[in-house]
């Protein structure tokens, strides 16, 4: 059969779930990920998915598409009880994810990956045919409002695209299957601009239409918005569900933690007394290839956000202050030095750490272990001469897991066995275990994070702020940059437009930054 043929789905009767779990559980060495979880996704439901790192959604999800096979419990679809043993066998059942972490093909087009595994007419005596494979690639990026080209290669996207191939990826399912799909989106939502987000929310409503949806983010008030019933996990257990109609973020938080928490995550401190000071980074005309003519002051124990849309420039600003992006002209000092940009070592030897906004890409190296990870950036706090000493290792470690409260197995567990929350603990902690550093580059450091994590985060970079370090921000959400940051500048084109104070007690609001961004 033609792949690419609509099939009319299977009738179920309405009364059946679309997807149903009992008592699943599953163990990785010294924790349970999962501890009897019991979930329903009726048919035509947005079902939102809530709890904080490590709960234990991702394994859920995890073992919905066939990644991980549970220890026990079973998984029911559309009444059937099923073994997933593989991404195939789930879509096969209907199944399909948007990954968090991305699951393109980075060396392929956009049509490629979107259409890979299902290529249909797309493919004839083992070639490809270009322009229907574009049709077809299309046809998925249509549905979302997408005006990304299906032949660009999928490495040459910005992060935010690369999400919405990603999104019509997944939708291909429904010319895969003769069943009504279960889709699963993965914090779709948590590199995407405002316009996009609701591009997406009206997407997830169609899905209704035709499909059952799990929505997952730690953005509360997204899964309020766009869901019909929000399920709630802590400590890898089902705590309960609540309707959305009515409900409010403090609703949810509270069942996810145990508490009602506190409304102001940012933990607002009286004013540090950074006016007066000299700044610390100093930046004059820096240009690159999307930024020009940039001008920055940073002073010590001063916290600098810069806002603007996507493709604003700021992220390679920040790339470039670490030496990770190429500058043709500018100048930066560091303290009154000037600042080796020609490489990300000249600016670890320099006192700059740098947060990346692509956790498990760049910022860590998932096999390797915590300690190993926490101390890569600062072989001295581990090495005597060239011989890794294990016992100074240890000590260094101990201390940091201690303090920033890092939920791990022990020193030796491989980060990639972290929860989000955690493994950006141990990123974050790389840069303090010298206490060398004197800039701080953090973008998007609470991504995909839960409110918990991110009021540690937050805690940290107080405290850090407070011990004098200079601090650049790219913050995920306008909330975020107003709540955290002593002065935002607005970058747009490539160029930093306005520069707003944001004292304690006279914060602007996101509509004043709108206003300069646009």
């Amino acid at each position: 059969m033609d792949t690419d043929s609509r099939s009319t789905p299977s009738p179920v009767p309405s009364e059946v779930p679309a997807l149903e779990i009992r008592g699943l559980v599953k163990h990785y060495p010294g924790v349970r990920a999962l501890d009897g979880v019991d979930l329903v996704v009726h048919q035509h439901e947005v079902l939102g998915l809530a709890g904080e790192n490590g709960a234990g959604k991702s394994t859920l999800l995890k073992a919905l598409v066939g990644l991980v096979r549970p220890d026990s419990g079973d998984i029911y679809v559309r009444g059937q009880k099923v073994k997933l043993r593989s991404v195939v066998d789930a879509a096969n059942h209907g199944i399909g994810m948007v990954f968090q972490e991305q699951s393109l093909v980075p060396n392929l087009t956009a049509a490629e990956n979107i259409v890979l595994g299902s290529e249909g007419a797309g493919v004839r005596t083992g070639l490809y045919r270009w322009g229907t494979l574009r049709t077809l690639a299309q046809e998925q990026l249509d549905k979302i409002g997408s005006t990304i080209d299906p032949l660009a290669r999928t490495d040459t996207l910005s992060f935010a695209d690369r999400q919405m191939v990603e999104i019509a990826k997944v939708l291909r399912i429904e010319q895969r299957t003769n069943v009504a799909p279960v889709i699963i989106l993965d914090e779709p939502t948590s590199v995407l601009e405002s316009g996009e987000v609701e591009t997406l929310f009206t997407q997830v409503r169609r899905l209704r239409e035709f499909a059952s949806v799990i929505f997952v983010s730690h953005r509360l008030d997204e899964v309020l918005e766009v869901c019909d019933r929000v399920a709630v996990l802590r400590g890898g257990r089902s705590v309960g569900e609540v309707a959305t109609a009515g409900a409010v973020p403090g609703d949810l938080h509270r069942m996810m933690i145990g508490s009602t928490g506190s409304d102001d995550h940012y933990h607002s401190a009286t004013a540090r007394p950074v006016a007066e000071l000299e700044p610390r980074l100093v930046v004059r005309g820096l240009t690159g290839k999307t930024f020009r003519d940039v001008d920055l002051d940073i002073r010590a124990g001063e916290i600098l956000s810069i806002v603007g849309v996507h493709g604003s420039g700021r992220e390679d600003v920040c790339r470039s202050l670490f030496g990770a992006e190429e500058v043709s002209a500018g100048e930066v000092t560091l303290d009154g030095e000037r600042l080796d940009l020609s490489g990300t070592r000249a600016a670890c030897a320099a006192g700059v750490g740098y947060v990346p906004a692509e956790r498990k890409i760049e910022g860590m190296v998932g096999p390797m272990s915590v300690a190993d990870n926490m101390t890569l950036a600062k072989q001295g706090v581990r090495c005597s001469g060239p011989l890794v000493v294990p016992r100074k290792q240890t000590s260094v470690v101990d201390r940091w897991i201690e303090r920033l409260s890092i939920r791990t197995p022990n020193r030796g567990t491989a980060i990639q066995r972290l929860s989000g929350g955690n493994q950006q603990k141990v990123v974050l902690a790389r840069w303090l275990v010298a206490g060398d550093v004197r800039l701080l580059l953090l973008d998007h450091p609470t991504r995909g994070l839960d409110i918990g994590a991110r009021s540690e985060v937050y805690r940290l970079m107080r405290e850090l702020a407070t011990s004098g370090v200079a601090t650049l921000l790219l913050a995920d959400s306008l909330e975020e940059a107003i709540g955290m940051a002593d002065r935002i500048v607005v970058m747009s084109d490539g160029r930093i437009g306005a520069e707003v104070a944001c004292p304690n007690g006279g914060k602007p609001t996101p509509l004043d930054l709108v206003k300069e961004m646009v």
